[in-house]
C-alpha cells in the first residue's frame, strides 16, 4: 500500500495468564477516535453466544496491552472493536491486560504526549479528518465515532482480500484511509455491500502492484 507509515515503537510480547491484570473495560482509555461498527456488531454477536468461562477463556489469550499512570488511569493500545462490542452487552464487563508502559505520577496531558510520539494514537475522526489534537480522544470505549472505511476493510479481511499486521499499529485504519480516496459508491458500516465489488477490486490489484 502506497501510504506513508510514520515510526513507532514496537510493543512487547504478552506475558503468561498467571502475570495478566484483570481490569474493567469501562475503565480503559482508548488510543484511537473511531471503530468500524460491522466489526463491533460482529464482536458483540460472537460474545453475547458465549459462556463466562468461555469468555473469560477468549479474553485471556487476547490480552491488552496497556500504558498505565497512577495519576491518570490506563489507556488500551489495542483490543478496541472487541472489547467495545462486550461492553455494549455487558457493561460490567472486565478483560485482562499487561502493562507495556508505567509513567509514574504523569498526568493525562503527557501521558498523551508520550504515546503520540511513540506512534501510539490514532488521531483521524469517523469522517477520516485529522490528526485530531490528542485531547480530543474519548475518554471511553461508547464514545468511539464510527468510520465505515474501517468496517470496509474489516469485511475485506474476513475475505482474505487484506492481509492482517499485527506487528503495524491501526494497520487496518491505513488501508481504510486509502480507501477513502478511491471513487466508492454510497455506503454505510450496517450496509456495505454497495462497496463491496469495487473495494475488493481496488484492494486486488493493490496487492498485485
Amino acid at each position: 500500500m502506497t501510504l506513508q507509515l510514520p515510526t513507532f515503537d514496537a510493543l512487547p510480547p504478552p506475558p503468561k495468564e498467571d502475570k495478566l491484570l484483570e481490569i474493567a473495560i469501562a475503565d480503559l482509555k482508548p488510543t484511537q477516535m473511531c471503530v468500524g461498527l460491522a466489526e463491533v456488531q460482529h464482536r458483540r454477536k460472537d460474545f453475547a453466544t458465549d459462556s463466562l468461562k468461555e469468555r473469560r477463556k477468549y479474553l485471556k489469550g487476547k490480552p491488552v496491552p496497556l500504558v498505565h499512570s497512577p495519576a491518570a488511569g490506563f489507556w488500551m493500545l489495542d483490543r478496541h472493536h472487541r472489547l467495545r462490542g462486550l461492553l455494549e452487552i455487558d457493561p460490567s464487563a472486565t478483560a485482562f491486560g499487561y502493562v507495556v508502559l508505567e509513567l509514574q505520577e504523569v498526568e493525562a496531558d503527557l501521558v498523551l504526549q508520550i504515546l503520540q510520539q511513540k506512534g501510539w494514537l490514532y488521531l483521524y475522526n469517523g469522517r477520516g479528518q485529522g490528526p485530531q489534537p490528542p485531547s480530543t480522544l474519548p475518554k471511553n470505549l461508547t464514545e468511539l465515532e464510527d468510520d465505515p472505511y474501517r468496517s470496509l476493510v474489516w469485511k475485506l479481511k474476513q475475505e482474505g482480500i487484506i492481509e492482517a499486521a499485527p506487528l503495524i499499529p491501526f494497520h487496518e485504519f491505513r488501508w481504510g484511509a486509502w480507501l477513502r480516496r478511491k471513487p466508492l459508491p454510497p455506503f454505510s458500516s450496517m450496509q456495505l455491500e454497495p462497496a463491496l465489488p469495487a473495494a475488493r477490486a481496488y484492494a486486488r490489484l493493490e496487492k498485485l502492484g
